[in-house]
């Protein structure tokens, strides 16, 4: 099976030479750091993909990376892992790692396989030409979620945790997220400014607490979440902001802006 790409050509061009080029523009050379994980947005290239370049550019890509997405579509169920073989983007095919997706099954029982939850989220296929063009013989698992509640959502971090050690490779976790939505840049910022601060204390159940107390539309925090929870367990320390922007620094419109932030986790 092989998942076909489902906005390329909307939210990024669909013309491949175009698209390597738009990629190595939005990628500032620099040396590149080992991480455990990063959370970036998965917006339109032209809003977001300058943030999500330069954690992109900061971090090094291994030849295994699991993609964490939030659920927009609401098909399939709550835990959802890719089945294909291979995920087509405009520079080609990239396959699935089906290694590690059997070691997160086995690891975390609320998984299960399931096509529809992916077939037309965004959330996760954005982030594939970035990884393909750092690293062209990357392979991945992909998760897509929507889990209620912490105690499901870290038990789902844990097995993550769990089944990377088991794998016994590097393994970069990416959790594809945007901030506050259609709010004004500075009510925004106040918001995303509460779930950074959670982010920054590596404090998972305080970042699901505070973004669902405060109304803060931040729509991945359950894959953030769920980062946290496994990079803990991997060793991680540290959660530094890269960079923190929105769509009205793109389109001059302050008043109704969403919000995009990339972070490295070590």
């Amino acid at each position: 099976m092989v998942r076909q790409p489902a906005v390329a050509g909307k939210f990024y061009t669909g013309d491949p030479a175009r698209l390597r080029q738009e990629l190595a523009e939005m990628m500032p050379q620099g040396e590149a750091q080992k991480a455990i994980g990063i959370i970036t947005p998965h917006a339109g290239y032209v809003y977001s993909g300058k943030a999500a370049g330069k954690v992109y550019a900061a971090v090094r890509v291994p030849d295994t990376v699991l993609i964490l997405g939030p659920n927009h579509t609401g098909a399939g169920v709550a835990a959802a892992l890719a089945p294909e073989n291979e995920w087509l983007t405009p520079l080609g095919p990239v396959p699935i790692n089906r290694r590690l997706s059997q070691l997160i099954l086995d690891n975390a029982p609320l998984v299960r396989e399931d096509p529809l939850a992916h077939r037309f989220e965004h959330s996760l296929e954005v982030q594939v030409p970035f990884l393909q063009y750092r690293n062209p013989g990357v392979s991945i698992a992909a998760l897509c979620l929507a889990l209620p509640d912490f105690p499901s959502i870290a038990q789902v971090g844990e097995g993550i945790a769990r089944a990377i050690a088991a794998y016994g490779e590097e393994v970069l976790i990416v959790a594809s997220s945007d901030m506050t939505h259609y709010e004004s840049a500075a009510a925004a910022k106040a918001k995303d400014d509460q779930a950074l601060a959670r982010l920054a204390d590596m404090d998972p159940e305080g970042l699901l607490k505070v973004c669902r107390e405060k109304n803060i539309t931040m729509c991945g925090v359950i894959p953030a979440t769920a980062l946290l929870v496994a990079a803990k367990i991997m060793g991680a320390e540290s959660c530094r902001l890269v960079h923190y922007t929105n769509s009205g620094e793109v389109n001059g419109d302050s008043r109704s802006v969403v919000a995009y932030a990339a972070l490295m986790v070590y």
